[in-house]
């Protein structure tokens, strides 16, 4: 499929929007900085630097964030729909396909305390490429 900003389908795709309050006053919340320098080295694009919330979707363009602890939304962003976007290449997955590691990576943070500092939707979007071994990178 095809994006679709309407429709929220985002195929093989990061996505973010931003939180209101935390975005604007703690501008440093979420993504660690090997985090940011991966991800925009892979394709050699800008991606937001700034706390906001992300989600990954899966082959169809269904988005999947760590919404809260123990809990993966399926759909749409917790938040409000997707402000940015990162459409990555399923051919640079070396461990596993595409929508196995996304599989993999939800599963793991099902099971896991939601902390907006440490542990966050960031950490769940790293584990899924992680998983995947996204461009040969095991520790996004």
């Amino acid at each position: 499929p095809r994006i679709n900003h309407e429709r929220e389908i985002y195929p093989y795709c990061i996505v973010w929007t931003p939180l209101p309050m935390i975005s604007w006053f703690l501008p440093f919340v979420g993504m660690t900085l090997p985090q940011i320098a991966m991800i925009s080295s892979v394709n050699n694009i800008f991606l937001p630097r700034w706390s906001g919330h992300t989600g990954i979707a899966d082959s169809r363009g269904v988005i999947h964030d760590f919404a809260g602890p123990y809990h993966i939304g399926v759909g749409n962003l917790a938040f409000s729909k997707p402000t940015k976007y990162l459409q990555l290449d399923p051919s640079k997955c070396f461990a596993a396909n595409w929508d196995d590691g996304l599989k993999e990576g939800c599963d793991c943070y099902r099971k896991r305390m939601h902390n907006i500092c440490c542990d966050n939707c960031h950490s769940h979007v790293a584990k899924c490429l992680n998983v995947m071994a996204y461009s040969k990178f095991l520790a996004f």
